[in-house]
C-alpha cells in the first residue's frame, strides 16, 4: 500500500497518518518530520531548509525531493508508505511520477484531508510545544494540565514561529497557491480520497479506513 496524503497545515494529516502507520503497519515518510531530522543533526540540507521554514515559506523542490527520495529506499521492511506533507507543488508531484515509472512502481491513491482555511488558522495559530519533548499542545483542544508546563516531562511550552498567527495565514495562503494544484493533478488520475476533516480524531479515523477499504 502506497499512500499520498494531503492537507493544509494543521489539518491533521500527522496524527492520521501515525494511526494509519501502526493499523497497516507502514511506514510514514513525513517531510516535516524529515525536515526537523536534517535540522537537529545540522545538515546542509537541514540548514538550507531551516531558513525558509522560519519565514513560513515552503522549502525549494530541490531540497525536499532530495531529502524524500533518499527516505523512499527504505521499505523492504514493512507493507508499504505513506508520503506525508509530499508532494506539495506540480513540480514536485511530476518529479514523483517520474522517478516510480523509472522503477515501474506507482502509488495507490491520495488521501485529502478537507479543512476550511479559517478553522485550520484557529489550530495552528493555538498549537504550543515543550522545549524538552517537542510534545504539542493546542489550547482549544488539548490545553495542558498546568498552564505554560508540559504534562509529560514539565518542560516549558513555547509557540514556534510558524505556529504565530501572521505566520500562519502566510503558511496557507502559500499552500493554496502552490499545493491545491497538487490536487487537481491527482483528480485528474482519478486517485483522490476526499476525506472530511472536521470532528474527533477516532471519528476521522474511521472515515479514512472506510476510504481505503472502498
Amino acid at each position: 500500500m502506497k499512500i499520498i496524503f494531503l492537507g493544509a497545515p494543521g489539518a491533521g494529516k500527522g496524527t492520521q497518518s501515525k494511526r494509519l502507520v501502526r493499523e497497516k503497519h507502514l511506514l510514514q515518510i513525513s517531510t516535516g518530520d524529515i525536515l526537523r531530522e536534517n535540522r537537529d543533526n545540522q545538515t546542509e540540507l537541514g540548514l538550507k531548509a531551516q531558513t525558509y521554514m522560519d519565514a513560513g515559506e515552503l522549502v525549494p523542490d530541490h531540497l525536499i525531493i532530495k531529502m524524500i527520495f533518499d527516505k523512499m529506499d527504505d521499505t523492504s521492511h514493512v507493507n508499504g508508505y505513506i508520503l506525508d506533507g509530499f508532494p506539495r507543488t506540480v513540480a514536485q508531484a511530476e518529479a514523483l511520477d517520474d522517478m516510480l515509472a523509472k522503477i515501474h512502481d506507482k502509488i495507490d491513491f491520495v488521501l485529502y484531508l478537507k479543512v476550511a482555511n479559517e478553522n485550520l488558522i484557529e489550530r495552528l495559530s493555538s498549537r504550543y510545544t515543550c522545549k524538552k519533548c517537542g510534545h504539542i499542545y493546542n489550547l482549544n483542544f488539548n490545553p495542558p494540565k498546568n498552564e505554560g508546563k508540559c504534562d509529560l516531562d514539565g518542560g516549558d511550552l513555547f509557540q514556534r514561529r510558524d505556529d504565530k498567527k501572521e505566520t500562519v495565514t502566510k503558511r496557507i495562503k502559500i499552500y493554496d497557491d502552490n499545493t491545491r494544484p497538487v490536487i487537481r493533478h491527482y483528480k485528474a488520475k482519478n486517485m483522490v480520497q476526499t476525506i472530511d476533516g472536521y470532528g474527533g480524531v477516532d471519528e476521522i479515523f474511521a472515515k479514512i479506513l472506510e476510504a481505503i477499504s472502498s
